[in-house]
């Protein structure tokens, strides 16, 4: 069921557009004002957001533009609902971002239809940017390598490494695309001082290694088991072969690479910018989104040290950081293991 946000002062519009939203099928948020629509849209994470202009606290420009600002809801479609009908408040609201704008009086048709097609694009384009690994596994399908994915199968193409131990070096030459059948897998980097920083994480069903083999490069980090893995491999010259024969293989590699770049940015940015707190509890959360399924309260087995490796920061600070958090009843350590209490707080911890 698709979740409505719906940031509407005028209590009798609220309730009634409220009302036709939940007969059609849509569970629905409310908000009186901006500033409350903000918080509830971090907790809720709608999948639409339907808001008034002229509202008190903080009006629906304003809301547009925290969420612009914000990595959690930029992406998240916005439909202004207004009375207002001059061209400049329209192009004010288009050129800050909105996708789309209904002046009240409204019908229930005109208000559902605008939404449904707000839905249908953005399930569109998720369908059209994959996650790497589905879209790797999609690549081998539909250029008719399925004799690959039958090899990954086979023990001859697999090796058994055992935690710690490195799959390959920073500084070696590639020679074969990498698969987690399983376990789970880090890419870190050492700097001159001989500290490391976690820059990748991948579990059963992942490739890695392929940035070298398609910049033709030596490997930029190095690749270590974080637990007992069963990894097999694709020689590299069936891969260039796959790469370099069809054009649909290469440009979805290209939106991999894409996407990496921009996990990267993202990752040194919050190196850069964010409190010791939040980089802790982003790595925290990097883990439950990697690693964890839908509906499980998550928990994981990881070294302090690993750990302190993905948040950038020394082991010593890490364990203070994570007694806060226990502390505080958003996390709980048992026998080793990292329980998260309440991954939304962590989530939305203000830096």
């Amino acid at each position: 069921m698709n979740t409505v946000l719906l940031i509407e002062d005028n209590a009798e519009i609220r309730e009634n557009t409220a009302e036709i939203l939940e007969l059609a099928n849509y569970r629905v948020f409310t908000a009186e004002n901006g500033k409350e629509g903000i918080e509830k849209a971090l907790i809720e994470k709608p999948d639409i957001i339907i808001c008034d202009i002229m509202m008190p606290v903080l009006d629906g420009y304003g809301v547009l533009h925290m969420m612009n600002k914000n990595e959690q809801l930029k992406d998240i479609p916005f439909i202004f609902l207004t009375a207002k009908t001059e061209r400049n408040d329209f192009r004010k609201g288009m050129e800050m971002g909105a996708d789309d704008y209904i002046t009240k009086p409204f019908s229930e048709l005109e208000l559902l239809n605008a939404i449904e097609l707000r839905l249908n694009k953005l399930e569109a384009y998720r369908m059209k940017f994959i996650a790497a690994e589905e879209g790797m596994k999609e690549l081998l399908s539909d250029v008719g390598k399925n004799d690959i994915w039958q090899e990954f199968a086979s023990e001859r193409n697999v090796n058994h490494y055992k935690r710690k131990s490195v799959i390959y070096s920073e500084g070696n030459h590639p020679n074969r695309l990498f698969y987690v059948k399983r376990g789970k897998v880090k890419l870190y980097k050492t700097n001159d001082d001989g500290k490391d920083l976690t820059v990748g994480l991948f579990g059963e069903g992942d490739y890695f290694g392929y940035m070298s083999l398609l910049e033709n490069t030596v490997y930029r980090e190095t690749a270590e088991a974080l637990e007992d893995s069963e990894i097999a491999m694709i020689p590299r010259e069936e891969f260039d072969a796959l790469i370099r024969d069809n054009t649909l293989v290469m440009k979805r590699f290209l939106k991999l690479l894409a996407g990496n770049i921009s996990t990267k940015e993202n990752q040194l940015l919050g190196l850069a910018y964010n409190s010791l707190r939040k980089r802790v509890a982003d790595a925290l959360i990097l883990l439950r989104n990697k690693f964890g399924k839908q509906g499980d309260n998550f928990s994981i087995h990881i070294s302090r040290e690993d750990l302190a490796n993905i948040a950038g920061t020394a082991t010593e600070s890490l364990i203070r950081t994570l007694s806060d958090f226990k502390a505080e009843k958003l996390i709980d350590v048992k026998e080793g293991n990292i329980v998260l209490l309440n991954e939304k707080k962590l989530e939305n911890l203000v830096n």
